[in-house]
């Protein structure tokens, strides 16, 4: 039996009945007929945390990506993981610590930016081995916010220091931009109405050294293709 299918289902329907559950239930599939077996997960929406967002919202749970992760890594049939990213942001923790299991793991990685990056998703999108980004995609680079009390006492300020400072030397770690160009798209003033910030489109994120490269899915299947291969020679 080749190769390319010796991962697939004997029964064809039952392997389209079965990526479909995956889908509707978790947001993911497993990509079992081409040349590699690889695992395609989806971060959309506005990432779920310690707080369940209202069920109109649509949400990334982080109690199930992380298992998913865990399985991947430790799965030896699944080659390599595609992440696809269209995410609003939300929880700040849950998705740096979503964003520190793709940075650390050994199979090869991919991420592609679809639709938006933005907050917590530009750490995600840089977590990966190789990272790409489509035209008309957009990453928003803004400081940290917090909703509900927030007390007006020196040890809040160093607080938000602190975090925000996680997550720069996370994304400056993780991609190819400067900590200082980072703080200063995140402090610019006049571009985000009544906010602080700045965004950056397909074409500029690369530019800056946040994305690595400008493509779709085929470039981004060709890539961990290529990290796979040649992880195996």
């Amino acid at each position: 039996m080749p190769d390319e299918f010796k991962n697939c289902p004997e029964d064809e329907n039952e392997g389209i009945e079965n990526a479909t559950e995956q889908i509707i239930e978790i947001g993911s599939v497993i990509k079992t007929k081409g040349k590699h077996c690889i695992h395609c997960l989806t971060i959309v929406g506005q990432i779920e945390g310690h707080y369940i967002l209202p069920p109109q919202n649509k949400s990334t749970k982080y109690e199930h990506v992380i298992p998913q992760l865990v399985a991947i890594e430790e799965d030896p049939e699944i080659e390599g993981l595609i992440v696809m990213l269209n995410t609003v942001g939300g929880d700040v923790e849950a998705g740096l610590a979503i964003a520190e299991l793709i940075s650390g793991m050994k199979k090869p990685t991919v991420s592609l930016v679809l639709g938006g990056g933005h907050s917590i998703g530009v750490p995600l999108a840089c977590s990966a081995k190789e990272s790409f980004i489509v035209p008309s995609a957009t990453m928003t680079i803004h400081p940290v916010r917090m909703n509900g009390l927030v007390l007006g006492v020196p040890q809040t300020l160093s607080y938000f220091d602190k975090m925000q400072e996680r997550i720069t030397k996370f994304v400056t770690e993780n991609s190819n931009i400067k900590p200082e160009r980072f703080r200063e798209l995140m402090f610019t003033t006049g571009e985000l109405i009544t906010d602080v910030g700045t965004v950056l489109d397909g074409e500029a994120a690369v530019n800056e050294g946040l994305i690595d490269n400008l493509g779709g899915l085929s470039d981004a299947i060709e890539c961990l293709y290529q990290q796979i291969e040649g992880g195996k020679k």
